[in-house]
């Protein structure tokens, strides 16, 4: 019994994990980093726009651009957690990560997933009361009801994160190599010596149940959207509400259904490079087109945009074509 238990000690005693290491080729390590690296300065410049704009511009000081600025900030806060560490390991040939850190990582980045995933929800409720109700827009929505939606977002989105991560490390693991280049959930439950990952397969269950829900109410609200919009007479009017939904549900069926073949997907019958494909898609694709599909086609952004950068309409009309 006390040989055992010693020897569970030592499989759980690791300070640290060792992350997936894209090539042993030295060139193709450097390769990854730039690429890495490009795509993250990509992300954080199209948010801070966004943050910037909506800050600066009291024309923007709606619900709806409110929700973008905080969907931007969850955007920076996503990427910012698990590319910076990847980019310097390839960069310095390690693939190193403390325990703690990994531990930050798990938390924080499934805090802002979770963040994300619920934003994206409330948003859909922003434009149905915008769109159904327009009347009843500014009672239903004011700001003590959008601040306490996010308010809401953020704390329920760190207790997910909390939850994920007690359930993750409650069990000792055998190994400390992560076959991704992140502390990804999925992948460390692959690690585990015990039962006790069970813990965090009923977490993940339960986000599963929730994340339907949610679903089937963004369908459902969408529903009552689409029709009240084809009862608009005017063509116009049609065109800038479906201009408002459509990259929204583009949005979000991005980021449901990479993130739900990542973490639900039977461990045995893919590939790694299909799993590091699919988690590139779910963790890194949505923040850096969010401010593309979501914001930059929308004309109070670009004016408030041209308005900070200080450019002129045809200056703002060529940035615009350039990035979309």
């Amino acid at each position: 019994m006390n040989v055992k238990k010693q020897s569970m000690d030592n499989q759980s005693s690791f300070s640290e994990f060792l992350l997936l290491e894209f090539s042993d080729i030295r060139e193709l390590q450097i390769l990854h980093s730039i690429i890495f690296l490009a795509l993250y300065l990509a992300t954080v410049t199209g948010n801070l726009l966004i943050i910037s704009a909506v800050a600066f511009d009291h024309h923007l000081h709606t619900p709806m651009y409110f929700f973008l600025m905080n969907l931007a900030m969850q955007d920076l806060g996503q990427v910012s957690v698990i590319n910076p560490k990847s980019m310097l390991n390839s960069l310095m040939n390690t693939r190193y990560i403390s325990y703690s850190g990994c531990v930050a990582q798990v938390l924080l980045f499934m805090s802002f997933m979770a963040s994300d995933f619920f934003l994206l929800t409330v948003m859909a409720y922003d434009r149905y009361v915008a769109i159904c109700k327009p009347l009843q827009y500014g009672m239903l929505m004011n700001r003590q009801a959008y601040i306490q939606m996010i308010s809401s977002v953020w704390i329920s989105s760190f207790v997910y994160g909390v939850l994920h991560t007690g359930g993750t490390f409650a069990s000792p693991f055998c190994s400390n190599v992560v076959n991704q280049f992140f502390c990804e959930i999925p992948q460390l439950l692959k690690l585990a010596c015990t039962d006790l990952y069970l813990m965090e397969i009923g977490v993940l269950v339960l986000s599963g149940v929730i994340g339907i829900g949610c679903f089937i109410f963004i369908m459902i609200t969408y529903v009552y959207i689409f029709t009240a919009v084809l009862k608009i007479p005017s063509t116009e009017g049609r065109q800038k509400a479906f201009s408002t939904c459509l990259p929204h549900l583009i949005v979000y069926a991005l980021f449901v259904f990479t993130g739900y073949f990542a973490y639900f997907k039977p461990t045995s019958n893919t590939s790694p490079n299909l799993d590091l494909a699919f988690t590139v898609m779910y963790s890194m694709v949505p923040p850096l087109m969010n401010p593309v599909i979501y914001s930059m086609r929308n004309r109070e952004i670009k004016n408030a945009l041209s308005k900070l950068l200080g450019l002129s309409h045809s200056s703002m009309k060529t940035f615009s074509s350039l990035i979309l």
